[in-house]
């Protein structure tokens, strides 16, 4: 009798076992074969759930990131105000927790610029509808809730790309030592200007 496997299960198994090589080594220093190795597979195995290395990264960065954001969703709810309900939107930029998923995602970023594929172009685009859409729900919440005025709506777009400028600035330059204190300071900042008093 032969054995029926579920393929998406066995993609997922295969490139979450990677995801400890990934973190500790980077994409540059992995090979096909070292992958293969850590997941317990054949290279040709490997080769018939994944086009190559990078395909590894984009579906660990897929799983991950739906893992992430129940968790998230979860302390968006707890949060006691919508100032706070968006200071813990933007804490994938800096909380500890998500370490390795920002490890990942900064992998994930480098080979969408480098090398972008109709399929990252996709996931990031959907990714950022979806994330922006969430904010926007917040923020349409405190509207409701007159916590905040109106013109946050127009403003909802340069909040929402703040976050990543600021993640990406302090990747890549020495002007942001500390991406917590930038983002609560400009939160706050924005709230002086947007709550309703």
């Amino acid at each position: 009798m032969a054995i029926i496997v579920d393929k998406k299960q066995k993609r997922k198994d295969i490139a979450l076992s990677c995801k400890n090589l990934f973190l500790q080594k980077g994409i540059k220093n992995l090979t096909i074969s070292l992958l293969a190795k850590e997941a317990g597979v054949g290279k040709g195995t490997l080769y018939d759930y994944f086009k190559n290395k990078e395909d590894i990264v984009f579906e660990i960065v897929n799983i991950l990131t739906q893992e992430h954001d129940v968790i998230k969703q979860e302390k968006i709810e707890k949060a006691d105000s919508i100032k706070n309900k968006i200071k813990v939107f933007f804490s994938f930029f800096y909380d500890k927790e998500d370490d390795d998923l920002r490890q990942l995602y900064k992998e994930f970023v480098s080979i969408s610029l480098i090398d972008p594929n109709e399929e990252m172009i996709e996931y990031q685009t959907c990714c950022f509808e979806n994330y922006y859409a969430w904010l926007e729900d917040i923020i349409e919440d405190g509207i409701k809730k007159c916590e905040i005025k109106p013109i946050a709506r127009k403003l909802s777009k340069g909040l929402f790309v703040l976050g990543e400028g600021v993640f990406i600035a302090s990747s890549t330059t020495n002007t942001i030592k500390d991406v917590k204190k930038e983002i609560d300071d400009y939160v706050d900042a924005l709230f002086e200007l947007i709550e309703e008093k």
